[in-house]
């Protein structure tokens, strides 16, 4: 007998190369309407005299043109097939190896539980997301 079940929860994120900062959110799907939400909640925490520069791939919901981009947020895109040099993509692999592969859960709720939990746990570590995410050629820039 096989269990044919399945559901799924995704973490959006971002993190500042060369930190610890980090900001995310778990949702139920990925889309236009998610990423706005994303974008909002993020765009909150960003101090008065900043402005980010989120780097990220070419997904259709990460550049739709129904977007509302908040001021403060600038989106770059990576050239197509590059993950290699988005800084979160680091940020996954440790995820995925240390906490969220080769699970059953039972339910959405157990998924986002557990994916919250895991971005929690990574977040606690000191130093673990400025090292995953401090590729060589994004330290040259932020100087």
């Amino acid at each position: 007998m096989c269990d044919n079940r399945f559901t799924f929860a995704y973490i959006f994120a971002c993190v500042e190369p060369g930190t610890d900062n980090a900001f995310a959110l778990v949702l139920p799907y990925v889309n236009t309407e998610a990423m706005q939400i994303f974008l909002d909640h993020f765009a909150k925490t960003i101090a008065k005299n900043e402005h980010v520069a989120m780097v990220l791939d070419q997904a259709g919901w990460h550049g739709a043109h129904e977007l509302n981009v908040p001021a403060n947020i600038t989106l770059v895109p990576l050239p197509p097939y590059s993950p290699e040099l988005n800084p979160v993509e680091r940020v996954w692999e440790y995820l995925k190896e240390r906490s969220l592969s080769l699970r059953l859960l039972n339910d959405y709720d157990a998924i986002a539980d557990a994916a919250s939990k895991a971005w929690n746990r990574l977040c606690a570590e000191a130093g673990r997301i400025a090292s995953l995410s401090s590729y060589p050629w994004i330290m040259r820039v932020k100087q």
